[in-house]
């Protein structure tokens, strides 16, 4: 893998990684009972942006190493990976 690889890489699971940890641990304004006036009763109570940027930055860290672990160690290689969902011929079935 090259560094711009790893790079990106790294990009993909850092945005995974945060879209899964966003919604978690979200309170609305509803179940606050702090709703402001002009903003939807589902709208989050509180901004905590920054603490699940730092959260995913750690998670995103440690999934990014055990993933170029396995890239580097050969155990899946580009080909293991199904390009295109192509069938092999049917002498090799």
């Amino acid at each position: 893998m090259s560094v711009t690889g790893a790079i990106v890489l790294y990009a993909v699971t850092w945005f995974m990684v945060f879209f899964i940890l966003l919604p978690i641990r979200v309170q609305s304004q509803d179940e606050a009972g702090d709703v402001v006036p002009g903003t939807p009763r589902g709208a989050p109570s509180g901004f905590v942006v920054r603490r699940k940027a730092v959260l995913t930055t750690v998670v995103a860290t440690v999934v990014w190493a055990v993933l170029c672990a396995i890239i580097w160690s050969g155990v899946i290689s580009l080909r293991d990976i199904d390009v295109m969902g192509r069938m092999p011929p049917a002498s090799a079935r």
